[in-house]
Protein backbone atom coordinates (compact mmCIF):
# COMPACT_ATOMS: atom_id res chain seq x y z
CA UNK A 1 0.00 0.00 0.00
CA UNK A 2 1.47 3.45 -0.84
CA UNK A 3 0.32 7.11 0.47
CA UNK A 4 1.57 10.63 -0.27
CA UNK A 5 2.82 12.56 3.04
CA UNK A 6 3.87 16.23 2.11
CA UNK A 7 6.05 16.93 5.46
CA UNK A 8 7.34 13.87 7.44
CA UNK A 9 9.52 13.33 10.39
CA UNK A 10 11.43 10.27 10.98
CA UNK A 11 11.76 9.95 14.58
CA UNK A 12 9.64 10.89 17.49
CA UNK A 13 12.24 11.61 19.82
CA UNK A 14 12.49 15.55 21.58
CA UNK A 15 14.49 17.25 17.54
CA UNK A 16 11.51 15.46 15.87
CA UNK A 17 8.35 16.34 18.36
CA UNK A 18 9.89 19.85 18.63
CA UNK A 19 9.80 20.66 14.92
CA UNK A 20 6.29 19.05 14.74
CA UNK A 21 5.15 20.96 17.43
CA UNK A 22 6.49 23.79 16.45
CA UNK A 23 4.94 23.28 12.41
CA UNK A 24 1.73 22.58 14.14
CA UNK A 25 1.87 26.08 16.14
CA UNK A 26 2.11 28.10 13.09
CA UNK A 27 -0.51 25.89 11.20
CA UNK A 28 1.42 23.36 9.19
CA UNK A 29 1.17 19.92 9.57
CA UNK A 30 3.60 16.91 9.92
CA UNK A 31 3.39 12.71 10.02
CA UNK A 32 6.07 11.47 12.42
CA UNK A 33 6.97 7.90 12.06
CA UNK A 34 8.38 5.90 15.24
CA UNK A 35 9.88 2.21 15.14
CA UNK A 36 8.67 2.42 19.02
CA UNK A 37 5.02 0.63 18.98
CA UNK A 38 3.87 3.34 21.32
CA UNK A 39 5.19 6.28 23.34
CA UNK A 40 6.14 4.24 26.49
CA UNK A 41 7.82 0.93 24.90
CA UNK A 42 11.05 2.23 25.86
CA UNK A 43 12.82 4.03 29.04
CA UNK A 44 13.55 7.40 27.73
CA UNK A 45 16.81 8.18 29.93
CA UNK A 46 17.44 10.73 32.64
CA UNK A 47 17.99 13.93 33.58
CA UNK A 48 18.80 16.22 31.16
CA UNK A 49 20.03 20.23 31.56
CA UNK A 50 18.09 22.25 29.42
CA UNK A 51 20.16 25.16 28.22
CA UNK A 52 18.46 28.76 27.63
CA UNK A 53 19.63 29.56 24.72
CA UNK A 54 18.93 26.27 22.98
CA UNK A 55 16.75 24.58 24.59
CA UNK A 56 14.73 26.64 25.97
CA UNK A 57 14.82 28.35 23.18
CA UNK A 58 13.39 26.13 21.03
CA UNK A 59 10.81 25.61 23.90
CA UNK A 60 9.46 29.20 23.51
CA UNK A 61 9.18 28.42 20.05
CA UNK A 62 7.07 26.19 20.67
CA UNK A 63 4.44 27.45 23.14
CA UNK A 64 5.68 25.26 25.73
CA UNK A 65 8.24 26.99 28.14
CA UNK A 66 5.84 27.31 31.24
CA UNK A 67 5.25 23.73 31.14
CA UNK A 68 8.71 23.29 30.92
CA UNK A 69 8.92 25.11 34.27
CA UNK A 70 6.43 22.92 35.91
CA UNK A 71 8.60 19.69 35.33
CA UNK A 72 11.88 21.09 36.53
CA UNK A 73 13.86 19.43 39.18
CA UNK A 74 15.14 21.61 42.05
CA UNK A 75 18.23 21.43 43.29
CA UNK A 76 18.97 19.52 39.99
CA UNK A 77 21.45 21.90 39.09
CA UNK A 78 24.20 20.97 41.63
CA UNK A 79 27.50 19.06 40.83
CA UNK A 80 30.32 17.66 42.87
CA UNK A 81 33.64 16.35 41.71
CA UNK A 82 35.32 13.47 43.70
CA UNK A 83 38.87 11.61 43.21
CA UNK A 84 38.85 7.69 43.69
CA UNK A 85 39.50 8.09 47.21
CA UNK A 86 35.53 10.16 47.25
CA UNK A 87 37.49 12.82 48.56
CA UNK A 88 35.35 16.17 47.31
CA UNK A 89 37.56 18.24 45.18
CA UNK A 90 34.94 21.01 43.59
CA UNK A 91 31.34 21.62 44.53
CA UNK A 92 28.87 23.90 43.45
CA UNK A 93 24.66 23.94 44.90
CA UNK A 94 23.57 25.32 41.32
CA UNK A 95 21.74 28.07 42.83
CA UNK A 96 20.45 30.79 40.21
CA UNK A 97 21.81 28.84 37.39
CA UNK A 98 20.63 29.22 33.88
CA UNK A 99 20.15 24.99 32.84
CA UNK A 100 17.70 23.85 34.95
CA UNK A 101 17.21 19.87 35.13
CA UNK A 102 14.33 17.90 34.18
CA UNK A 103 13.38 14.05 33.58
CA UNK A 104 13.89 13.66 29.61
CA UNK A 105 10.07 11.18 30.11
CA UNK A 106 8.77 14.21 31.32
CA UNK A 107 10.28 17.02 28.72
CA UNK A 108 9.20 14.20 25.73
CA UNK A 109 5.02 13.95 27.60
CA UNK A 110 4.77 17.94 27.31
CA UNK A 111 5.61 17.54 23.53
CA UNK A 112 3.34 14.81 22.75
CA UNK A 113 0.66 16.24 24.59
CA UNK A 114 1.01 19.62 22.25
CA UNK A 115 0.35 17.77 19.01
CA UNK A 116 -2.94 16.48 17.74
CA UNK A 117 -3.19 12.36 18.01
CA UNK A 118 -3.09 11.21 14.57
CA UNK A 119 0.13 13.62 14.19
CA UNK A 120 2.81 10.10 15.23
CA UNK A 121 2.29 7.07 13.67
CA UNK A 122 3.64 4.73 15.83
CA UNK A 123 5.36 1.29 15.37
CA UNK A 124 6.29 2.30 11.57
CA UNK A 125 10.06 1.13 11.44
CA UNK A 126 11.43 3.12 8.37
CA UNK A 127 13.85 1.25 6.86
CA UNK A 128 14.88 3.20 3.81
CA UNK A 129 14.03 6.02 1.49
CA UNK A 130 14.91 6.65 -2.24
CA UNK A 131 14.77 9.98 -4.58
CA UNK A 132 12.21 10.24 -6.45
CA UNK A 133 12.95 13.56 -8.38
CA UNK A 134 11.69 17.23 -7.99
CA UNK A 135 12.77 17.01 -4.04
CA UNK A 136 10.08 13.66 -3.73
CA UNK A 137 11.36 10.37 -1.76
CA UNK A 138 9.68 7.29 -1.51
CA UNK A 139 9.91 5.72 2.44
CA UNK A 140 9.79 2.09 2.77
CA UNK A 141 7.93 0.42 6.15
CA UNK A 142 9.40 -2.42 8.05
CA UNK A 143 5.96 -4.20 7.25
CA UNK A 144 6.44 -3.30 3.04
CA UNK A 145 4.59 -0.34 3.02
CA UNK A 146 5.56 2.58 1.06
CA UNK A 147 4.31 6.24 0.91
CA UNK A 148 5.77 9.43 -0.98
CA UNK A 149 6.58 13.00 0.62
CA UNK A 150 7.53 16.06 -0.53
CA UNK A 151 9.67 16.50 1.99
CA UNK A 152 11.41 14.05 4.18
CA UNK A 153 13.19 15.34 7.67
CA UNK A 154 15.61 12.44 9.53
CA UNK A 155 15.17 12.84 12.94
CA UNK A 156 16.19 9.12 13.51
CA UNK A 157 19.14 8.96 15.66
CA UNK A 158 22.66 8.19 15.63
CA UNK A 159 21.77 5.26 13.17
CA UNK A 160 19.53 7.29 10.85
CA UNK A 161 17.95 5.46 7.79
CA UNK A 162 18.11 8.74 6.05
CA UNK A 163 21.70 9.61 6.57
CA UNK A 164 22.43 7.53 3.86
CA UNK A 165 20.48 10.15 1.05
CA UNK A 166 22.90 13.04 1.96
CA UNK A 167 25.71 11.71 3.40
CA UNK A 168 28.19 8.51 3.56
CA UNK A 169 29.12 9.44 6.90
CA UNK A 170 28.94 7.04 9.88
CA UNK A 171 29.15 6.77 13.86
CA UNK A 172 32.59 5.99 14.92
CA UNK A 173 33.21 4.71 18.43
CA UNK A 174 34.91 7.25 20.75
CA UNK A 175 36.91 4.58 22.53
CA UNK A 176 34.48 5.29 25.70
CA UNK A 177 32.10 2.52 27.00
CA UNK A 178 29.51 3.43 30.00
CA UNK A 179 27.72 0.83 31.83
CA UNK A 180 24.07 2.39 32.77
CA UNK A 181 23.09 1.15 36.14
CA UNK A 182 20.15 2.58 38.53
CA UNK A 183 19.64 2.84 42.22
CA UNK A 184 16.19 2.77 43.18
CA UNK A 185 14.15 5.31 46.26
CA UNK A 186 17.81 5.95 47.04
CA UNK A 187 17.26 7.67 49.74
CA UNK A 188 15.61 4.83 51.87
CA UNK A 189 17.10 1.98 50.29
CA UNK A 190 20.49 3.71 49.36
CA UNK A 191 20.88 6.39 51.63
CA UNK A 192 24.86 6.20 51.40
CA UNK A 193 24.86 6.36 48.04
CA UNK A 194 21.94 9.40 48.14
CA UNK A 195 23.95 11.41 50.32
CA UNK A 196 27.53 10.80 48.09
CA UNK A 197 25.51 11.66 45.08
CA UNK A 198 23.65 15.08 46.09
CA UNK A 199 20.86 16.82 44.64
CA UNK A 200 22.34 16.76 41.17
CA UNK A 201 25.41 15.85 39.23
CA UNK A 202 28.39 13.82 40.56
CA UNK A 203 32.01 13.15 38.49
CA UNK A 204 34.05 10.46 40.24
CA UNK A 205 36.96 10.41 37.67
CA UNK A 206 40.91 8.88 38.11
CA UNK A 207 43.26 6.82 35.54
CA UNK A 208 41.14 7.31 32.63
CA UNK A 209 37.97 6.41 33.95
CA UNK A 210 35.35 6.79 36.43
CA UNK A 211 31.55 7.31 37.59
CA UNK A 212 29.01 9.60 36.47
CA UNK A 213 25.47 9.24 38.33
CA UNK A 214 22.53 11.75 38.95
CA UNK A 215 19.53 11.95 41.15
CA UNK A 216 16.37 11.71 39.07
CA UNK A 217 13.27 13.49 39.60
CA UNK A 218 11.51 10.04 41.16
CA UNK A 219 14.34 9.75 43.84
CA UNK A 220 16.40 7.10 41.76
CA UNK A 221 20.20 7.40 41.34
CA UNK A 222 21.02 7.48 37.49
CA UNK A 223 24.65 6.02 36.89
CA UNK A 224 26.93 5.61 34.01
CA UNK A 225 30.21 3.80 34.49
CA UNK A 226 32.75 4.61 32.05
CA UNK A 227 35.52 2.67 31.11
CA UNK A 228 37.91 3.16 27.86
CA UNK A 229 37.35 -0.32 26.22
CA UNK A 230 37.48 -1.78 22.81
CA UNK A 231 34.24 -0.98 20.82
CA UNK A 232 33.23 -5.12 21.05
CA UNK A 233 33.65 -5.04 25.06
CA UNK A 234 30.50 -5.41 25.92
CA UNK A 235 30.15 -8.81 23.60
CA UNK A 236 33.44 -10.23 23.57
CA UNK A 237 35.12 -8.40 26.77
CA UNK A 238 35.03 -11.60 29.06
CA UNK A 239 31.84 -9.59 31.35
CA UNK A 240 28.13 -11.37 31.19
CA UNK A 241 25.62 -8.85 31.17
CA UNK A 242 23.03 -11.26 31.03
CA UNK A 243 24.30 -12.42 34.62
CA UNK A 244 23.56 -9.23 36.58
CA UNK A 245 25.94 -10.56 39.75
CA UNK A 246 28.49 -11.68 37.60
CA UNK A 247 28.93 -8.58 36.03
CA UNK A 248 29.21 -6.66 38.99
CA UNK A 249 31.78 -8.59 40.00
CA UNK A 250 33.41 -8.26 36.40
CA UNK A 251 33.04 -4.64 36.39
CA UNK A 252 34.15 -4.00 40.11
CA UNK A 253 37.87 -5.20 39.08
CA UNK A 254 38.11 -2.28 37.10
CA UNK A 255 37.61 -0.26 40.26
CA UNK A 256 39.63 -2.60 43.19
CA UNK A 257 41.46 0.17 44.86
CA UNK A 258 38.72 2.85 44.71
CA UNK A 259 36.50 3.81 47.39
CA UNK A 260 34.36 1.26 48.99
CA UNK A 261 31.60 3.92 48.81
CA UNK A 262 31.87 4.07 45.02
CA UNK A 263 32.24 0.78 44.45
CA UNK A 264 28.57 0.39 46.24
CA UNK A 265 27.47 2.38 43.48
CA UNK A 266 27.80 -1.10 41.17
CA UNK A 267 27.75 -3.64 43.53
CA UNK A 268 24.23 -2.12 45.27
CA UNK A 269 22.32 -1.49 41.51
CA UNK A 270 19.31 -2.63 41.23
CA UNK A 271 18.44 -4.75 38.03
CA UNK A 272 20.52 -4.45 34.73
CA UNK A 273 23.76 -3.27 33.94
CA UNK A 274 23.32 -1.81 30.43
CA UNK A 275 26.51 -1.80 28.41
CA UNK A 276 26.71 1.86 26.42
CA UNK A 277 29.52 2.30 24.12
CA UNK A 278 29.84 6.01 22.81
CA UNK A 279 29.85 6.58 19.30
CA UNK A 280 30.29 9.94 17.43
CA UNK A 281 29.46 11.27 13.35
CA UNK A 282 32.73 13.40 12.68
CA UNK A 283 33.49 16.91 14.00
CA UNK A 284 32.28 19.26 11.25
CA UNK A 285 29.85 16.55 9.56
CA UNK A 286 27.99 18.17 6.80
CA UNK A 287 26.51 17.77 3.48
CA UNK A 288 26.05 19.11 0.37
CA UNK A 289 22.08 20.49 -0.19
CA UNK A 290 20.31 17.82 -1.60
CA UNK A 291 16.59 18.38 -2.71
CA UNK A 292 13.87 17.64 -0.34
CA UNK A 293 15.31 15.89 2.71
CA UNK A 294 17.14 17.02 5.82
CA UNK A 295 18.37 15.90 9.14
CA UNK A 296 18.40 16.98 12.24
CA UNK A 297 19.53 16.06 15.72
CA UNK A 298 22.01 13.08 16.36
CA UNK A 299 21.32 11.88 12.85
CA UNK A 300 23.03 15.29 12.28
CA UNK A 301 25.19 15.63 14.64
CA UNK A 302 25.93 12.72 17.15
CA UNK A 303 28.19 13.51 19.48
CA UNK A 304 29.35 12.07 23.13
CA UNK A 305 27.23 13.60 26.15
CA UNK A 306 30.28 15.53 27.24
CA UNK A 307 29.43 18.76 25.98
CA UNK A 308 26.02 18.35 27.41
CA UNK A 309 24.69 19.36 24.19
CA UNK A 310 23.19 16.58 22.25
CA UNK A 311 19.12 16.83 23.49
CA UNK A 312 19.48 20.75 23.58
CA UNK A 313 20.84 21.41 19.73
CA UNK A 314 18.25 18.77 18.50
CA UNK A 315 15.45 20.94 20.15
CA UNK A 316 17.05 23.68 18.20
CA UNK A 317 17.37 22.00 15.18
CA UNK A 318 14.02 21.27 15.16
CA UNK A 319 12.34 24.90 16.12
CA UNK A 320 15.02 26.59 13.47
CA UNK A 321 13.92 23.87 10.89
CA UNK A 322 10.33 24.97 11.72
CA UNK A 323 10.81 28.31 11.72
CA UNK A 324 12.75 28.22 8.17
CA UNK A 325 9.73 26.78 6.33
CA UNK A 326 7.36 28.87 8.07
CA UNK A 327 8.60 31.54 6.91
CA UNK A 328 9.40 29.81 2.99
CA UNK A 329 6.20 27.46 3.07
CA UNK A 330 6.04 28.18 -0.79
CA UNK A 331 10.06 27.19 -1.59
CA UNK A 332 11.26 24.10 0.32
CA UNK A 333 14.52 24.43 -0.86
CA UNK A 334 15.21 28.04 0.38
CA UNK A 335 14.05 26.93 3.82
CA UNK A 336 16.28 24.30 3.97
CA UNK A 337 19.22 26.04 2.79
CA UNK A 338 18.18 28.87 5.57
CA UNK A 339 18.25 25.82 8.46
CA UNK A 340 21.93 23.92 7.39
CA UNK A 341 24.05 27.37 6.76
CA UNK A 342 23.50 27.92 10.41
CA UNK A 343 23.03 23.92 11.57
CA UNK A 344 26.54 23.23 10.60
CA UNK A 345 28.95 25.76 12.26
CA UNK A 346 26.62 25.81 14.97
CA UNK A 347 26.78 21.89 15.32
CA UNK A 348 30.75 21.79 14.42
CA UNK A 349 31.26 23.72 17.31
CA UNK A 350 29.49 21.64 19.77
CA UNK A 351 30.90 18.77 18.32
CA UNK A 352 34.38 19.69 18.81
CA UNK A 353 33.34 20.69 22.65
CA UNK A 354 32.36 17.14 23.35
CA UNK A 355 35.32 15.46 21.91
CA UNK A 356 37.39 17.99 23.22
CA UNK A 357 35.90 17.52 27.28
CA UNK A 358 35.66 13.46 26.50
CA UNK A 359 39.81 13.59 26.43
CA UNK A 360 39.96 15.90 29.47
CA UNK A 361 37.43 14.06 31.80
CA UNK A 362 39.82 10.44 31.13
CA UNK A 363 43.26 12.12 31.05
CA UNK A 364 45.80 10.10 33.33
CA UNK A 365 45.50 12.97 35.91
CA UNK A 366 41.93 13.07 36.23
CA UNK A 367 39.78 14.65 37.26
CA UNK A 368 42.78 17.65 37.29
CA UNK A 369 41.04 18.18 33.66
CA UNK A 370 37.68 19.18 35.05
CA UNK A 371 38.81 21.01 38.08
CA UNK A 372 41.00 23.31 35.99
CA UNK A 373 37.72 23.54 33.32
CA UNK A 374 35.10 24.41 36.31
CA UNK A 375 37.90 26.91 37.96
CA UNK A 376 37.84 28.66 34.33
CA UNK A 377 34.21 28.45 34.23
CA UNK A 378 33.87 29.92 37.40
CA UNK A 379 36.61 33.13 37.02
CA UNK A 380 38.71 31.33 39.55
CA UNK A 381 42.15 31.52 37.52
CA UNK A 382 43.16 33.92 34.41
Amino acid sequence: MSSRQSITVVGAGLGGLTLARVLHFHGIEAAVYDLDASPTARDQGGMLDIHEESGQAALRAAGLHDQFRGIVHPGGEAMRILDKDATVRWEDSGDGGSRPEVNRSALRDILLASLPDDTIRWGAKVTGARPLGDGRHEVTLADGGTFTTDLLIGADGAWSKVRPLVSGATPVYSGLSFVEAHLLDADTRHPDSAALVGSGMLFALAEEKGFLAHRDGDGRLHLYLALKTPADWATSGGIDFADTDAAKVGLLKHFTHWDKRLQALIADSDGALVPRPIYALPVGHRWTRTPGVTLLGDAAHLMSPFAGEGANLAMLDGAELAAAIVAHPDDIETALATYEQTLFPRSEAAAAESASNLVMCFRPDAPQGLLDQMARYHGEVA
